[in-house]
């Protein structure tokens, strides 16, 4: 199941991107979490296609075609986790991607169980 994720400017009312008055983006929509494991997808990141996984040990970053960590901090065990929920979720992250590269919303994408 996915849902639009991002942020909004009112209760109901989906925003593309919010940015400041330099053209900066703001917003760092997350787009699934998992125990206690944070994900994210950055509008203004530049390639390779990667998320980000953050969670109180430390942070990832995961290149999304080969599902093979760029840097991480994270423990053994939550960096395990976000490998396999990627491996999983591959071509729902690549198209986060393509849409975050164009600033339209992230959708969520569901967390590993």
């Amino acid at each position: 199941m996915c849902s639009a994720v991002g942020r909004r400017t009112s209760a109901s009312t989906p925003s593309r991107v919010q940015t400041d008055g330099q053209g900066r983006i703001l917003s760092v929509p997350t787009i699934s979490r998992f125990f206690g494991i944070v994900v994210a997808m950055f509008f203004d990141d530049h390639g390779p296609p990667h998320f980000h996984a953050r969670h109180a040990g430390g942070t990832a970053k995961v290149r999304i075609d080969t599902v093979e960590v760029i840097e991480s901090s994270l423990g053994r065990r939550q960096l395990r986790l976000v490998l396999a929920w990627a491996e999983l979720h591959q071509d729902e992250l690549l198209e986060n991607w393509r849409l975050a590269r164009v600033g339209e919303t992230l959708r969520e994408i569901e967390p590993l169980r």
